[in-house]
């Protein structure tokens, strides 16, 4: 069988620990045997990106504004832990933070269901999506660690040098301080893709602040949502049969538990972090769950919305054999691979895409899964694999499918 070929090339970020050893393993077992690869290879490991004072990480980036579509292995965001154990030269922020400080935009992310793994939440019979905004807040945050009773004030000096000043806290002793910011521009682009997913997908948006304590930063994300769908989308969504809903953070908590699924959940940045992951347990694994950023300008960036399997990683440096489930980054390259087929016509690489996430499926759902499936699925007969014989057992039925 010959291979599809590419036209323009996508651009690979490749990672840390479990999930680069598996990086290798789907593009050895998975893509390479069908498609004729064709990617600008950016390195995002940990050692790396010390190594070029994380320059690589921005090359990365605006190498995807160049080609368009991008595909990302799970990295390493360093603690003060991991500095010691990569003598690294500081604590780098999050590559994703500062991938997406320059793309923009708003990461979807929803979870790949399958039959025989049933949601935690008995009453989710329908998929939720979470459309997280990808600029600022505490992802591109100034802080300071505070060792003597003082004044912190917030200020602003305009151009013109006037300025504006606000108390924070009057500090009687230690403490920290942190300062974050968003901008119009991003915060207006988060909500037209929010809505226009929504109308995509034919489904309900919700979208929650903490706007009673945060009247200002908070409330202004709920204004400009509330000011664009009452100007461009009210009556798109009446059409569509669908409904725009605000509500409260902890309140949308629990209306979320309550609900049966199947809607788009807005969320800030860090809320949409930490409830992505509530989402993806929920249904059944991180390593389930769908992730892109679109940005504003029509540029894409797939990856694993799960971490770098740190205990796998050690474990495999021992020669151990592990079951680490690799269902997200397949979905991640068959993401990117899709898209990529899409803007240039290529048929052949939409289809190949397609059939590589039912084959990806269909193995599940016939019995053959990773530990953390074998758990959590209610099929009568399933088989624990380790990571490698799994993506063989996808090989099998992409053989199959491809003929």
């Amino acid at each position: 069988m010959s291979k599809i070929i590419m036209k323009t090339p996508l651009v690979e970020m490749d990672g840390d620990e479990m999930t680069r050893i598996i990086w290798r393993f789907i593009k050895d077992e998975l893509l390479n045997p069908y498609v004729a690869l064709k990617t600008d290879y950016y390195d995002l490991g940990l050692t790396h990106r010390d190594e070029t004072n994380d320059q690589v990480t921005i090359d990365a980036a605006e190498a995807t504004k160049k080609y368009g579509v991008a595909v990302k292995c799970a990295t390493i965001t360093p603690n003060a832990a991991r500095v010691k154990e990569y003598n690294l030269k500081e604590m780098w922020k999050s590559p994703n933070g500062t991938i997406r400080a320059i793309l923009d935009g708003t990461v979807f992310r929803a979870p790949i269901l399958v039959e025989g793994i049933q949601p935690a939440v008995r009453n989710w019979t329908r998929p939720i999506c979470i459309a997280r905004h990808a600029y600022g807040d505490v992802y591109k945050n100034t802080e300071m660690r505070i060792d003597r009773p003082g004044k912190a004030e917030l200020v602003f000096t305009a151009e013109d040098g006037t300025e504006t000043k606000s108390l924070i806290h009057t500090f009687e002793g230690p403490g920290v301080l942190m300062g974050m910011h968003n901008v119009d521009k991003s915060i207006e682009s988060f909500a037209r893709a929010c809505f226009n997913y929504a109308l995509d997908q034919k489904m309900d948006l919700w979208f929650s602040t903490k706007d009673t304590i945060s009247k200002t930063y908070d409330h202004h994300f709920k204004d400009v949502f509330q000011e664009i769908y009452d100007a461009e989308y009210q009556e798109s969504f009446k059409e569509a049969g669908i409904e725009y809903f605000y509500t409260l953070i902890d309140d949308a908590v629990a209306r979320v538990v309550r609900s049966e699924g199947g809607f788009v959940w807005a969320c800030k940045n860090y809320d949409g972090d930490v409830m992505s992951d509530m989402i993806a347990t929920a249904y059944g694994s991180l390593a389930m769950m769908t992730s892109v950023l679109v940005s504003p300008e029509g540029y894409y960036e797939y990856e694993a919305a799960h971490g770098t399997v740190q205990r796998h990683y050690y474990r495999h440096l021992e020669g151990e054999s592990t079951s680490t489930n690799a269902m997200a980054t397949i979905f991640a390259w068959t993401g990117a691979l899709r898209k990529r087929g899409e803007l240039d016509q290529l048929k052949d690489l939409v289809d190949f895409a397609d059939k590589l996430e039912k084959a990806s499926i269909r193995t599940i759902e016939e019995g053959v899964m990773t530990g953390d499936l074998v758990a959590l699925s209610s099929l009568p007969e399933k088989k624990k694999v380790n990571t490698m014989d799994f993506l063989k057992e996808i090989r099998k039925r992409l053989d199959q499918d491809m003929q």
